[in-house]
């Protein structure tokens, strides 16, 4: 199959963030088909252009898989800027038809925003071939629950009418959330198009024997992601001044529009007990996660939860063999499916200072224990080779409907 896959956010493991698309594009190319990966050349967690200057789509070859790069706009924040970088990058689907790239058999198009598959099925209509849609965050509702727009406001009821539009004619759906196809289903979505491919993590990149953080006292819990709304990181600072004097040590690792405010609360108030750290791209984000006892997974209270959720950090975490606090009001929790940690409420800094202190409490032979619960659930269940097979499934099943 020729594959060409449309991620605006599409990063490579020299990037920090997620590498979803790159490692599943690898396992295809494995099997003998052929992916290209088309992404923004403005990098939006480091704020840089991939290729400074260029003024057209680029073609590179990164690590055996083909990406190209579309030029678009730089923004800060969350606001106009941001929003003129999206459609930028739909724009810029016109330039692909100079690059020579072959005809793809199937397209495929991926959220979060909605106007990268909405460009990408049209394009597809006007190469005749089918369309994949692949949902990692539910919009609009995700900027309702979590962004404070009104659902009556213009912008809402437009990506509500791509929404419901994509999911009723999109050859194949899959989503990384395991309870959004009843969502989709709701809207219209013919329930036999529907596929569950969650996030995974790549066991190339994983060591199965990362060395353990020698016992200097000291209990550290990490946070590794973006430091943005969604993440409720005010929450860790509450519970590290109720630990205070306890050996518990905080560490957050990442970039995002709230680490500035988070960085000054914390130096306003004393917060001595939390490390702030800067992001790393994906390929040593393993050697970082080392330097820690327990992993911290938490997101604010919302209702935008009650599909599921499938962060990439939680099976980076789950890989590392270590126990993890799980605080996410959401449908679904691995961490308890898997044996692996704690599951606390969301947004509770009392719940997770008591959590990190239980688990400093005990022995690392009991903290190791549930680790390896954690590692074997994710080798099961969120290898890329596995989402692997269910991609190729879906890939194929719009193939052949199509015909």
């Amino acid at each position: 199959m020729k594959i060409w896959m449309f991620n605006h956010y599409a990063i490579t493991p020299e990037q920090a963030g997620g590498t979803r698309h790159f490692s599943l594009a690898q396992r295809l190319i494995e099997r003998g088909h052929q992916p290209v990966i088309i992404a923004s050349n403005y990098d939006h967690f480091n704020g840089k252009d991939r290729h400074p200057g260029a003024t057209g789509p680029v073609k590179e070859d990164v690590q055996g898989v083909p990406f190209v790069w579309i030029p678009t706009r730089s923004y800060t924040g969350n606001g106009k800027g941001r929003a003129l970088n999206m459609l930028d990058f739909t724009r810029g689907f016109r330039g692909l038809s100079g690059l020579n790239l072959e005809k793809p058999d199937v397209i495929f198009g991926s959220t979060p925003h909605l106007f990268t598959p909405y460009a990408a099925q049209r394009l597809a209509r006007k190469m005749h071939v089918p369309f994949v849609l692949e949902i990692r965050d539910v919009w609009p509702q995700t900027l309702v629950d979590l962004g404070n727009f009104s659902e009556k406001s213009f912008m809402i009821r437009v990506l509500a009418w791509m929404e419901k539009r994509l999911y009723r004619t999109a050859d194949q759906i899959i989503s990384l959330l395991p309870g959004a196809g009843d969502h989709c289903a709701a809207l219209g979505a013919p329930r036999d198009r529907l596929h569950w491919i969650p996030n995974g993590i790549d066991l190339k990149f994983s060591p199965s024997d990362l060395p353990q953080r020698p016992e200097d006292g000291q209990f550290i819990a990490m946070f590794a992601g973006a430091h943005g709304l969604a993440n409720g990181l005010d929450t860790v600072l509450d519970a590290a001044k109720i630990t205070g004097s306890a050996p518990v040590k905080f560490r957050l690792m990442g970039d995002g529009s709230e680490k500035p405010r988070l960085l000054q609360r914390a130096k306003d108030e004393g917060i001595s007990n939390v490390e702030f750290l800067d992001s790393v791209p994906k390929k040593e984000v393993y050697a970082q996660l080392a330097q820690a006892d327990a992993y911290i997974m938490l997101l604010k209270a919302s209702e935008v939860f009650r599909w599921g959720v499938s962060p990439n950090k939680l099976f980076d975490y789950m890989a590392c063999g270590r126990p993890i606090v799980f605080a996410v009001s959401s449908s679904n929790s691995p961490v308890e499916s898997a044996g692996c940690g704690l599951r606390i409420p969301a947004d509770d800094p009392e719940a997770l200072a008591e959590a990190c202190r239980t688990l400093a409490a005990s022995s690392r032979d009991e903290r190791l224990t549930m680790g390896a619960k954690g590692r074997a659930y994710v080798e099961a269940n969120h290898s890329f080779e596995v989402l692997t097979d269910r991609l190729e499934e879906a890939l194929a099943k719009a193939i052949q409907n199509k015909r």
